[in-house]
C-alpha cells in the first residue's frame, strides 16, 4: 500500500515520452524532438540527470491525428530503463488489448532486468477506432472503467499472491503462479500501478484500486477538487492514493516570451488534427452520466496539447512556474508529469534553471492551507 507523501517530501518529476511521432502539441510550431530510439535514449539518461524520476511512454496502436507513427509502450519502455540507471518508466497499456496476467509477467521481467523500476499506467480507452480497427469490443464509458479495475486486481493478484484466484466478470484467474514475482523494493509491494481518468467512474476506481492518479491539465482549485475526491474514497478503502498532474511547461527568460511562445503554437495548430481527435474524444466526456467526463469541457486551445497540459499553467520565467509548482504541492500533488516543446533543450533547462527553486521553496513550505487561483492567471 503507497503511504501518504507529506509536504517535507520532494516533489517528483515525470515527463512524456515522446515514442510517438508529432510531438507533444498538434502544431506546426517547430517542435525539436524525434519519435526514435536514439533520440529517445538520449533524452531519458539527460532526464535523469536533470532531476527527472519517472518516464511515461505513450500508447497509441494506429495512426492517427498527427501521430503517424508509434512505437509499442512496454517494448520502449524496457529499452529505456536499461538504457538509464535510475530512471523509472511507466508503460501505458490498454485493458481489452492485453490479457492482465500476461502483462503482469511482462512488467515481472521488466522490473528484474531493471533493478526494479518498471511500472505501468492502466488506460481505460477512449479511441473507439483503435478497438474496432483491431476487431475487439468496445465497451462502453463505466463498463470500461469496470474492466480496467478488474485488471488491476489480478495485476496485484499476480505479483503478490501464490496460487492466485480471481473470478470477475472479464478476467479469470485458476491457480496461476507467477515466479519470479516483482524485485522486493522497499517502500513497494508491487510495480507501481498508475491510472488516469476525470469520470466519476473514474476517480472512484482510483481511490479504490491505484497506486496513483493522473489527472490532466487542472488549474489550483480543479485539482483540489479532484485530490479531495479521490482522497475520500481512498480514506473509505484504509488506502492511500498519490497524485500526479499534467502539465505542459514553457520556461522563459521573459513572461513575455513564454506567452508569446504559448501564442505561436496554438495560431499554428493543426486545426484538421485537433477538430479530429476533438470529434473522436468527445464521447469520452459526454457518454457519462455527469459530464465529468476527460476533455468534456475542452476548448480548441486546450486540445491542441492532447491531454489540457496549457490548464496548468506551467508557462512563465523559471521563478513564477516554480513558485506555480510549489503551490500545486501545497494543495496534494505529488508528482508533476511535464511535456515540453523541444525536448533536449528544455529538460535540461528545467533541471538548471526551475528544480533548483522549487527544491529552495520546497524547503521552507510548511503546512496549510493554499492561495487562490490568481485572477487573470496565466491562460
Amino acid at each position: 500500500m503507497p503511504t501518504e507523501h507529506p509536504l517535507d517530501e520532494p516533489l517528483r518529476f515525470a515527463y512524456w515520452v515522446p515514442n510517438v511521432s508529432g510531438g507533444l502539441v498538434t502544431s506546426k510550431i517547430e517542435q525539436r524532438t524525434d519519435w526514435s530510439y536514439d533520440y529517445n535514449r538520449r533524452l531519458a539518461v539527460l532526464a535523469e540527470h536533470n532531476g527527472f524520476d519517472y518516464a511515461l511512454s505513450q500508447v497509441r496502436y494506429m495512426a492517427s491525428y498527427g501521430a503517424a507513427y508509434q512505437q509499442e509502450s512496454t517494448s520502449f519502455s524496457l529499452a529505456l530503463l536499461l538504457a538509464t540507471e535510475r530512471l523509472k518508466v511507466i508503460a501505458a497499456v490498454h485493458p481489452g488489448l492485453w490479457h492482465p496476467a500476461v502483462l503482469a509477467k511482462l512488467i515481472a521481467t521488466a522490473d528484474h532486468l531493471s533493478g526494479g523500476r518498471a511500472a505501468v499506467n492502466v488506460v481505460s480507452g477512449w479511441f473507439k477506432g483503435e478497438f474496432t480497427a483491431l476487431g475487439e469490443h468496445w465497451l462502453e464509458h463505466d463498463e470500461r472503467y469496470r474492466r480496467s479495475e478488474e485488471f488491476i486486481r489480478v495485476l496485484r493478484a499476480a505479483w503478490t499472491e501464490e496460487h492466485a484466484e480471481f473470478a470477475g466478470d472479464f478476467y479469470r484467474l485458476r491457480g496461476y503462479d507467477l515466479k519470479p514475482k516483482p524485485v522486493d523494493v522497499p517502500g513497494r509491494t508491487h510495480p507501481e500501478i498508475f491510472q488516469g481518468g476525470n469520470s466519476t467512474a473514474a476517480r472512484a476506481m482510483a481511490g479504490r484500486v491505484s497506486d496513483w492518479y493522473f489527472s490532466n491539465g487542472k488549474d489550483f482549485d480543479g485539482i483540489s477538487e479532484q485530490i479531495a475526491e479521490v482522497g475520500q474514497t481512498a480514506q473509505t478503502h484504509n488506502r492511500t492514493v498519490r497524485f500526479g498532474l499534467n502539465a505542459f511547461l514553457i520556461a522563459r527568460e521573459t513572461e513575455a516570451e513564454a506567452r508569446d511562445t504559448l501564442r505561436e503554437i496554438v495560431a499554428k495548430a493543426d486545426v484538421e488534427a485537433v477538430h479530429g481527435f476533438r470529434d473522436a474524444v468527445r464521447q469520452a466526456g459526454s457518454s457519462t452520466s455527469d459530464k465529468r467526463g476527460m476533455w468534456s469541457d475542452s476548448e480548441f486551445d486546450d486540445l491542441v496539447q492532447y491531454n489540457d497540459g496549457f490548464r496548468s499553467k506551467l508557462i512563465g520565467t523559471p521563478e513564477q512556474i516554480a513558485h506555480r509548482i510549489v503551490e500545486y504541492k501545497r494543495r496534494g500533488v505529488n508528482l508533476l508529469l511535464l511535456g515540453f516543446l523541444h525536448y533536449l533543450e528544455e529538460v535540461e533547462y528545467f533541471g538548471t534553471h526551475v528544480l533548483p527553486i522549487v527544491r529552495e521553496l520546497e524547503a521552507g513550505l510548511v503546512p496549510g492551507a493554499g492561495t487562490p487561483e490568481p485572477v487573470g492567471g496565466l491562460r
